[in-house]
């Protein structure tokens, strides 16, 4: 564990930031929040999924409303939905991971309720948010089923919150604050290590050990423009942003974690890998793409591949398509042994480090008294004024962060 690299605040003389919708503490805009504060609930934000053929088309449209994209191309990527009828395991998997949060809060003796919402399909978030409010529940804490930084991953998020409280009618009655991006915390690096090293011992079980072994950590691509401006500019993380730059130091700790337990042997290589691109071909993503990879890997010497899907908290379509089909079936056509490691879902160790996020910003713990696994975090509480900017649309209002 650290102390964190970047604990820092409005410069002195600056005029009082405008961070929206926010509690006493956080409007204050400093980068982490050191003074307690009362949420009367946790809003649980999730991205939605259809859970039927009939809400397949429907549930697309949403996602890519404002892009003008015919139906008949959406059709393409609707085949992957219906190839399992229809049903995204999203929901479900935030169902459960609402009780396991509420059991994991019941038993600290944290007493409030948890609420979930998505940003695609019901339970909408706006729904959500009002129906908290007529529940007398003002002040929400927001906890983001995505864990990196980028515009898709955060910075949207936010927008929707803002975006929530106001087609709910509720500004000036709620309060909501946003819990940071939580890719180094403690429970999801132990999550994802226990699959890398359950996919290694099933290799050498096989015959295959060390550097005939490759492990994979795959992420969803984004445009490299988007990646870029990913996290504040002010930490000069380079190309890629701190997209980039958080997936690779996970995935290093990760490694280092198993050779220091004797899990993978010295030799055994990583690599960041992306998948899922969707944009059109004159614009550039992230790469290497993961099938790509995977079939230049025998003429390294390449025996097995662990795949491991570091950019999912749990097993979303692209997980069960783009890996669980796709990715393997690379692996297949290639020669080599495959397995994908499983999503942190609901393992114990992750979920209660969801809950050690709530209770920081309730107790108003110090950034160098929380937990984190890399050199990167703790990551913001308030966002930066221009963090996570979309090139092509500009800033629409956002909560969580300082206006720009």
């Amino acid at each position: 564990m650290n102390e964190p690299s970047h604990e820092q605040s409005i410069g002195a003389g600056s005029c009082s930031p405008s961070v929206l919708y926010a509690s006493p503490t956080s409007s204050e805009g400093r980068a982490h929040t050191n003074e307690p504060q009362v949420y009367d609930a946790l809003l649980l934000v999730g991205f939605g999924g259809p859970e039927g053929q009939a809400d397949v088309l429907p549930f697309l449209r949403n996602v890519t409303r404002g892009r003008g994209i015919p139906d008949e191309r959406l059709e393409e990527v609707a085949v992957h939905y219906r190839h399992f009828g229809g049903v995204s395991p999203i929901n479900e998997h935030n169902r459960q991971l609402r009780e396991a949060l509420e059991a994991e809060m019941r038993a600290r003796g944290i007493g409030i309720p948890v609420y979930w919402g998505n940003r695609n399909w019901d339970p909408l978030l706006s729904d959500t948010v009002r129906e908290a409010a007529d529940d007398g529940r003002s002040r929400l804490l927001a906890l983001a089923t995505s864990a990196y930084s980028s515009y898709s991953s955060c910075r949207q998020y936010r927008e929707d919150l803002a975006a929530a409280v106001s087609d709910a009618g509720l500004r000036d009655r709620v309060i909501i604050d946003k819990v940071g991006q939580y890719f180094d915390v403690p429970g999801l690096i132990i999550a994802f290590a226990e699959g890398v090293a359950e996919a290694v011992r099933g290799f050498e079980e096989r015959g295959t050990t060390g550097g005939s072994v490759r492990v994979l950590f795959s992420t969803h691509s984004i445009p490299e423009a988007d990646a870029d401006r990913s996290g504040p500019s002010e930490l000069g993380l380079g190309r890629g942003g701190a997209y980039v730059a958080q997936h690779r130091a996970v995935a290093e700790r990760i490694m280092r974690d198993l050779r220091d337990a004797g899990a993978v042997e010295p030799s055994t290589q990583w690599e960041l890998v992306f998948q899922s691109r969707s944009g059109p071909p004159s614009q550039p993503w992230l790469e290497p793409d993961i099938c790509d990879r995977i079939a230049e890997l025998p003429r390294e010497g390449v025996a097995a591949v662990a795949i491991v899907p570091l950019g999912f908290l749990s097993d979303h379509m692209e997980v069960l398509w783009d890996l669980d089909e796709e990715a393997m079936a690379a692996a297949e056509a290639a020669g080599l042994l495959g397995s994908r490691t499983p999503t942190p879902g609901i393992h114990p160790a992750f979920v209660a480090s969801l809950v050690d996020l709530v209770e920081e910003r309730m107790r108003g713990l110090p950034a160098s008294a929380r937990l984190r696994c890399t050199e990167l975090g703790p990551w913001y509480d308030v966002c930066r004024p221009e963090c996570c900017a979309n090139a092509r649309r500009g800033f629409a209002p956002a909560v969580a962060g300082i206006t720009p």
